[in-house]
């Protein structure tokens, strides 16, 4: 039985036919109409679920019933709807949805909505039909203010990046043109793995403006084409080599830019990436086999670390524990055996210690194997913040700290350290303190048997 035939009353017959049956949703969403000549198994209906009569014809086989709005940000129930052919192109479905939310001008194009309700690759190829794009009835395209690049070029957001910043938020560059910046035209993002300055600190980001650039250009071209927005915003630098690239990724640095000569096609940045220019103090010309990590020192006697320091390492050796550990060690010039490292994972609030060798356990015996600090666990990448102790001031295996500790809502086990402090704390004042008890002793005593 078709889903038509759920009306059988002549009198509804004239309603029935300027209408839809259109699912209904937990949240009382209505959903995508259902096509007239589907059965209740083609239409995914189950027992309980709801539907909803509403005017209009559902969509034919060759036709698609799509969400849109205007913006990147979409409010639950602010969307509009609107039936095309799966045959037409991307400009003319653009300029429908122009029309009918009253926008004026051509400077806009779509994008498709992603799986995390954020605003995904726009649609370039604006002679291809929806279908062509595995456009679906039920989508939401988003109406982006902004002339896409011609093709081949590539129109990226940049973002000057400032150590430090005070807590807040983080809003897309959008929002920042649309909207009302902070004074100086701040912007705070989120706390990221690649944040130098206070461990759990925010990152400052101040928006640039948009860059459009050839994909063929190098990192280079990109940093000195960047260095052209610089004036209008106060900053100063010496050469393009004082500054050094991230990609951002879901509000967080991402992807390091290390080599100035290669191609931005190289890196595959996509049509919705975003530049994060850091400054320098020294000129960087990195190699394809250097990574960049965040060290801080563990201050002894203090579950706090000193301002962290950015290490360079080459691991044309490997990435192996026992290289990072002698680099470390070369850094902070102590003996490779008297310190320890630890990866932290400001996501967990955890610090997971790296050692020299891992164990594989076989059924037929246990072998060292060679680690690879790019694998699991550590998945160690640019940015990373890595943790370093002097066991010849502490050699307590504890990395966390009190704002680790809270982080986690997990109380602070005492160390051996305090341990330590408080008995000498006790002795110094005169203190005594009582012997532990001793359990009465027994005997005891062993049978070995005979094997022979």
């Amino acid at each position: 039985m078709t889903l038509k035939c759920v009306q059988s009353r002549r009198s509804w017959t004239q309603t029935t036919e300027n209408s839809c049956l259109r699912p209904i949703d937990r949240n009382g969403k209505l959903l995508c109409p259902v096509p007239d000549s589907y059965t209740l198994k083609e239409a995914e209906l189950k027992m309980g679920s709801s539907l909803g009569l509403c005017p209009g014809k559902a969509p034919t086989s060759s036709q698609l019933f799509l969400f849109f709005t205007v913006g990147s940000d979409v409010q639950p129930g602010t969307e509009m709807e609107i039936i095309v052919e799966e045959t037409m192109s991307v400009r003319d479905c653009l300029q429908l949805m122009l029309g009918k939310s009253g926008l004026p001008g051509d400077r806009w194009h779509l994008r498709k909505m992603d799986w995390c309700y954020e605003a995904g690759e726009p649609l370039c190829e604006e002679d291809a039909t929806l279908r062509e794009l595995m456009i679906c009835s039920g989508d939401t395209l988003l109406l982006i203010e902004g002339k896409l690049p011609p093709p081949g070029f590539l129109k990226v957001p940049l973002w000057w990046y400032q150590p430090g910043g005070s807590p807040g938020h983080w809003k897309n560059h959008q929002d920042q043109r649309n909207g009302a910046p902070s004074p100086g035209g701040v912007w705070r993002a989120a706390a990221t793995q690649g944040a130098p300055g206070d461990l759990h600190g925010e990152v400052s980001l101040r928006y640039l403006g948009d860059l459009e650039i050839s994909e063929e250009a190098t990192v280079a071209e990109l940093k000195s084409q960047a260095m052209t927005l610089f004036s209008s915003s106060g900053f100063v630098i010496p050469s393009p080599a004082f500054l050094r690239a991230w990609t951002v990724e879901r509000k967080r640095l991402g992807r390091l830019l290390r080599i100035n000569r290669q191609q931005l096609r190289d890196y595959k940045l996509g049509r919705k990436t975003e530049i994060c220019l850091e400054p320098l103090q020294e000129e960087e010309n990195l190699g394809p086999q250097d990574v960049v990590l965040r060290t801080r020192m563990r201050l002894p006697g203090e579950r706090a670390y000193a301002p962290c320091v950015d290490l360079v390492w080459d691991t044309a050796r490997g990435w192996t524990a026992g290289s990072l550990r002698q680099r470390v060690a070369h850094f902070c010039s102590l003996p490779v055996e008297k310190i320890e490292i630890a990866k932290y994972f400001p996501e967990k609030f955890e610090w997971l210690p790296i050692s020299s060798w891992n164990q594989q356990f076989t059924k037929r015996k246990k072998k060292k194997k060679q680690d690879n600090l790019q694998g699991a666990p550590y998945y160690l990448k640019d940015g990373d913040t890595i943790g370093i102790k002097n066991v010849l001031l502490e050699d307590d295996g504890d990395f966390s700290t009190d704002a680790d500790d809270l982080g986690r809502g997990t109380p602070r086990r005492p160390s051996s350290q305090d341990a330590l402090r408080e008995r000498s704390r006790d002795l110094g004042c005169g203190a005594t303190t009582p012997g532990r008890p001793r359990a009465p002793e027994a005997s005891l005593s062993i049978h070995v048997r005979s094997f022979r």
